[in-house]
């Protein structure tokens, strides 16, 4: 028997993340670090727990063998749920993959299909509101505010908007609103946006009413089983009433490997208000118990990140350095991520680059460049260097570079 909650999340963590490209090759797109010491999932998940919410259903598109070659799978780093206070007797954070269900479906073939496919599993515990979560954004978001705002309206279904630059608008679904925040109209990327109010991927249904358009729209052939494509639309065409809920705060889609390097970035900047270290919002994790990091004679360390289990003998500027990273002497990592247990070598140098967990970048190689000292600017980008992948010797790794096996050595 299970206790009856006022509402649930349910946080659809998506598939691959295949605009990640290497970063997810052996790992789930929500457990790709973030922050020198964080998980993109710790922040929605710490979210929930900062707002009360006890019961979290992740829904992943992931098989459980694949979800990350490292011995961190998703289920393990989850685990009881202890870290974001989800071990909870009566509720807690329940990985949700398709194999589970009994209708013999291998995936989920949308975000609504995702969530129609749980619905034995929010019934348990018989809420008046369900919440819909992305597993790919960086906020920090008190959701209880935005119940609030949902109830007071006698919403069927409310959606967080955050506003964007009006010349950036088409990039995103735009919601129209009238003035008391009732939505009239919902665009997917319009060429020509009405506003800026761009949707978050963050819902509250009221719960009857949306379980109502799950099954509708599950048994629909000619429906993508998608939330900004179909069940919007048709709550909208009927009718219902939609509102939207002005968030006011940092957001950032991290699904693209210049949008994580961004965010990352972001972190650095005291102009950024994003912040780690508010102990009213903390953000929650599961860490590895490593000793401090230590700092070598003659390294130099200036505006950066430093987690624990760090030996640092070069020069680290501007970057986020994971737990166990190394840095060794005369070598450089400029405007950087090194992921955990990422090594760079005696006179390596990395710029502007995304170094994945326990990748070796070896003696002497060079990786990425400084937009700066690019001839042609259009063809900068971030480079990235897989997991526990291995640069070697001498090697170079060009700007926009995107590394999933090893480089040989260059004499």
């Amino acid at each position: 028997m299970f206790m009856k909650k006022e509402w649930v999340a349910m946080l659809l963590a998506g598939g691959q993340g295949s605009r990640l490209y290497a970063l997810t090759k052996k790992l789930a797109k929500p457990a790709v670090p973030f922050g020198g010491k964080y998980r993109i999932i710790d922040f929605p998940l710490s979210n929930c727990t900062n707002s009360g919410i006890d019961v979290v259903g992740v829904l992943t598109q992931y098989r459980p063998l694949l979800l990350n070659a490292q011995p961190l799978v998703l289920n393990e780093f989850l685990g009881n749920g202890q870290p974001w206070d989800l071990d909870r007797l009566n509720g807690g954070v329940f990985v949700l993959p398709p194999y589970q269900k009994s209708s013999g479906s291998d995936w989920y073939t949308g975000t609504a299909n995702a969530i129609c496919q749980n619905i034995p599993f929010i019934e348990r515990y018989d809420p008046e509101y369900v919440l819909i979560l992305s597993g790919d954004h960086i906020y920090k978001m008190d959701y209880t505010k935005m119940l609030d705002h949902h109830k007071k309206m006698g919403a069927d279904c409310t959606i967080a908007v955050f506003e964007v630059p009006m010349e950036e608008a088409s990039r995103f679904g735009i919601m129209n609103t009238r003035e008391d925040t009732t939505i009239y109209e919902f665009e997917e990327k319009p060429k020509n946006p009405k506003s800026n109010l761009a949707s978050m991927g963050v819902y509250i249904f009221t719960w009857k009413k949306l379980r109502e358009y799950l099954l509708a729209d599950d048994a629909d052939p000619a429906s993508e089983k998608d939330f900004g494509k179909n069940i919007i639309p048709k709550m909208l065409a009927a009718g219902e009433k939609l509102v939207a809920y002005s968030f006011e705060g940092y957001w950032k889609d991290v699904g693209t490997i210049d949008s994580l390097w961004e965010a990352n970035m972001d972190l650095l900047d005291p102009k950024v208000p994003m912040d780690l270290y508010d102990p009213s919002w903390k953000i929650y994790s599961r860490n590895p118990c490593m000793p401090p990091h230590y700092i070598a004679p003659g390294a130099k360390v200036q505006n950066s990140m430093v987690s624990e289990g760090c030996e640092i003998a070069g020069h680290v500027d501007f970057s986020i350095l994971f737990s166990g990273v190394h840095v060794a002497k005369n070598a450089v990592v400029d405007s950087s991520i090194l992921m955990p247990g990422a090594v760079v070598e005696e006179g390596a140098e990395v710029h502007f680059a995304i170094v994945a967990e326990n990748a070796v970048i070896r003696r002497g190689a060079y990786v990425g460049e400084r937009p700066e000292l690019m001839a042609d600017k259009d063809q900068w980008g971030v480079t990235v260097i897989g997991a526990g992948v291995t640069v070697g010797v001498g090697a170079i790794v060009p700007a926009r570079g995107m590394v999933e096996e090893d480089v040989g050595e260059v004499l």
